[in-house]
């Protein structure tokens, strides 16, 4: 039977869950044969992907259509809000930059917008038997309710009924979702039509009666409980949630001891999904770090992406971790140093916003340990690449930059694209100092790449005096297992029969 409908996933709170279960459903429906898409109207998130044809949407939107079997699009995520400050967005509609606006700005211009995230719904619904919406934060902020383009507004716009879920783990669910209800108009009200709960430790046996006693009180089912996952790592979208990884908690492997992977925490850390992949292989510890005193004795240094490049540059000096960075480079054994885009345009010699693209300020210097001066041009660079790394290994990622690398002398690559070194001209997309420790890259994911991690590590150990070989791991591979992992939850314990009967427009009873 070929399903056909909509369903959206909203939840209590951020991170409740929604991005998971909407990739575990839509993993569910495409086993099922079904054509399923994932949608969301507006997203908020520094953690961003480009599509195949150079569109710019949320990570969380990406991997959903991975699980889905789909091919990621613009549609899928039409409005995506980049935080530059903290009133302040880079607004992404459809995939393209359109200005950096005031918080209070943008909810003005929300009018504007409903239409473009409207046809996209509709769209997407016009090609794919099913689209599985996700919510963004709580559908009950009621200061919110009157400019919902992602919510239960876009929900009663377009007849689509919601789910809720609630994060049981964190306490307080059911006053949660019963608030959640309580405090919604009427109208929305009536798109809720069923509560998930997620993340549960223990004996379900435990729950009681408690989810009938909450529909008696609010006249909504709850279609079940979903277990929490231990060891669940699904590319989120806020890097807030995203905790160190000490060293006790990652296995050591027995080619030798420990590979030590620090990364800047920036204010405005973005795609911080890029060091997953370390995650896979074994004797490699990752460690988020934003003060000096956690700084240890790494054995590669990261400096991310960031929104802010020359902001949290400045924050690097008065943190201290400037003085940390610069006094690792004069160990008798130095660290490996990586940066990458906005971590890659912090190593140059210079920082140049004449126009204030993304910073006030029209030049600031950078470390210097790469000939390298970076210029900021309106103009957003949003595309795939491919190519090799110094050994061969094939490398592939994505761009998402205003900053355009000016070599100077001394310059050398360590990445190859294509036929040429500079695909335009002066705007470089890897570079590497003489010593061979330090590397800068404007390519996002290229950890991704299995064969070319395994040598990279294995460079950077060897630096250290380490020895260390790869678990030969495929990152692809893991997150399918994941996102099935997910999916299976899903099918395991939700009501999915009364699920597809709320996408295909039934009506749920009580006590379903």
């Amino acid at each position: 039977m070929v399903r056909k409908g909509v369903l959206m996933v909203c939840g209590t709170t951020s991170d409740a869950g929604k991005s998971t279960v909407v990739a575990g459903l839509c993993r569910v429906l495409a086993r099922e044969g079904v054509s399923v898409a994932p949608f969301k109207g507006q997203n908020m998130s520094l953690n961003s992907v480009v599509t195949k044809e150079g569109a710019e949407i949320g990570r969380a939107q990406w991997v959903q259509a991975i699980a889905a079997g789909a091919e990621p699009e613009a549609a899928m995520n039409p409005i995506l809000l980049k935080p530059t400050g903290d009133r302040s967005s880079q607004v992404i509609v459809m995939g393209r930059p359109r200005e950096t606006q005031q918080a209070a700005d943008y909810q003005r211009s929300k009018a504007d917008l409903v239409g473009i995230v409207d046809l996209a719904l509709a769209d997407l619904r016009s090609r794919f038997d099913v689209v599985i919406c996700e919510g963004a934060g709580s559908p009950a902020e009621i200061n919110l309710l009157d400019h919902d383009i992602v919510n239960l507004g876009l929900a009663a716009r377009a007849g689509i009924p919601a789910v809720v879920v609630g994060d049981i783990h964190r306490g307080g669910v059911f006053a949660h979702l019963f608030g959640t209800v309580a405090v919604l108009p009427e109208h929305l009200r009536q798109c809720v039509r069923a509560f998930i709960i997620n993340m549960f430790r223990g004996d379900p046996a435990l729950l009681g009666d408690a989810m009938e006693q909450l529909e008696a009180r609010c006249g909504v089912p709850t279609l079940g409980v979903l277990p929490y996952l231990p060891g669940l790592v699904l590319d989120a979208e806020d890097s807030l949630h995203r905790l160190p990884v000490a060293p006790s908690q990652c296995p050591v492997g027995a080619a030798g001891a420990p590979l030590d992977v620090v990364v800047l925490r920036l204010p405005r850390l973005s795609n911080f999904t890029d060091f997953d992949p370390l995650l896979v292989e074994e004797g490699v510890t990752v460690r988020f770090v934003d003060h000096p005193s956690t700084f240890g004795d790494p054995d590669l240094i990261v400096l991310p992406g960031t929104k802010s490049t020359a902001a949290d540059l400045e924050w690097l000096g008065a943190s201290g971790l400037r003085d940390v960075l610069l006094a690792s480079r004069l160990l008798p054994s130095p660290p490996t140093i990586l940066g990458l885009c906005g971590g890659f345009q912090m190593l140059g010699h210079a920082i140049e916003d004449p126009d204030g693209v993304e910073s006030a300020g029209p030049s600031v210097p950078g470390f210097g340990w790469l000939p390298l001066v970076t210029r900021f041009e309106a103009d957003k660079i949003t595309r795939l690449r491919s190519g090799t790394g110094s050994t061969g290994a094939p490398v592939q990622g994505y761009e998402i930059r205003h900053g355009r690398g000016h070599p100077g002398p001394g310059w050398e690559t360590w990445l190859t694209f294509g036929d040429v070194e500079r695909p335009e001209g002066d705007d470089v997309e890897s570079a590497c100092d003489r010593t061979g420790l330090v590397y800068g890259t404007s390519l996002h994911g290229l950890f991704e790449a299995d064969r070319f991690r395994g040598e990279f590590l294995t460079e950077v150990a060897r630096a250290r005096g380490k020895t260390w070989r790869s678990s030969g791991h495929s990152f692809a591979a893991a997150r399918e297992r994941q996102i099935d992992r997910v999916a299976d939850a899903c099918a395991a314990y939700l009501d999915t029969d009364a699920l597809w009967r709320l996408v295909e427009g039934a009506p749920l009873g009580r006590g379903v």
